[in-house]
């Protein structure tokens, strides 16, 4: 008798592919409305020095017509009508530096190097309510400190340069650019590829103050991956949520429901 016939479950009759991308997962309320970099592109230190993200706001959309090439397929040399988003992209600007340095437990971050001069735009991201603040001391210390000492400015570059192997920009979106209300930027840091530590902490040192239009970080036609946050719908049933099939029309309690979702043992959504 084969041992293995016994574990083997029941068969479903016909295939079908699963319901809802799994890209979107998981469905709840996100904590911040901006995407997170999970993980930057692997560094190569032959390369010269580049930015490796930016950030953009979603304008609108509309279609293009395009020629898919795509062997096999019954679309192949035939035009496709796609839908595309355009994407607003104001220059960023840098206002710091991050050194990280490897740890058995993952990246630490060693030291933060700010700009002398920053904008009011960036200084509203510490305050909850900027308009109601009164002292609107954020950064005041630092940039009087730092403008009576260069020499401990120049004192944390080089620690970042000689104990870090990851260095990251602090860049800031400029929002007075578009068309949006808000005048709180948005911030993140952006890695820094190619070279060496000491390159790193150069690159991002001349690039402090200075605006990064897109193009200097991505080029025409290349290839990138894009990360954001889904506007949202509320609180939802599964129909609208994850697009499963409505049940038929005399079902009892409810049409906009999951039917059978297998057997009853195992007892468990497999």
């Amino acid at each position: 008798r084969d041992p293995t016939a016994s574990a083997a479950m029941s068969h479903r009759k016909f295939e079908r592919p699963r319901h809802g991308s799994l890209g979107f997962c998981p469905r709840k309320r996100c904590a911040h409305h901006k995407g997170k970099v999970r993980s930057f592109p692997r560094d190569d230190p032959k390369k010269p020095c580049h930015l490796t993200a930016f950030m953009g706001y979603k304008a609108g959309m509309t279609h293009i017509v395009r020629d898919v090439d795509k062997p096999g397929s019954k679309q192949h040399k035939k035009e496709s009508v796609e839908a595309v988003t355009i994407i607003e992209t104001p220059p960023m600007i840098v206002v710091g530096i991050v050194g990280y340095v490897r740890t058995p437990r993952g990246l630490r971050s060693l030291t933060t190097v700010w700009a002398k001069h920053l904008s009011d735009e960036f200084k509203r991201r510490y305050y909850k309510n900027w308009y109601k603040s009164k002292s609107r001391k954020a950064f005041t210390k630092y940039t009087k400190e730092e403008s009576e000492k260069q020499k401990d400015f120049d004192k944390e570059l080089a620690r970042i340069a000689k104990y870090c192997e990851v260095v990251r920009v602090v860049a800031h979106t400029q929002l007075s650019k578009t068309g949006l209300s808000q005048k709180k930027a948005h911030v993140m840091e952006i890695q820094v590829n190619g070279g060496s530590s000491k390159d790193k902490v150069e690159f991002g040192k001349n690039l402090f103050e200075k605006e990064v239009p897109v193009k200097s970080v991505f080029a025409k036609d290349e290839m990138i991956d894009v990360l954001g946050v889904t506007k949202g719908h509320g609180y939802k049933g599964v129909v609208s949520r994850w697009h499963v099939t409505k049940l038929p029309r005399k079902t009892h309690r409810g049409l906009r429901k999951v039917g059978c979702i297998g057997s009853w043992h195992p007892a468990r959504v497999g």
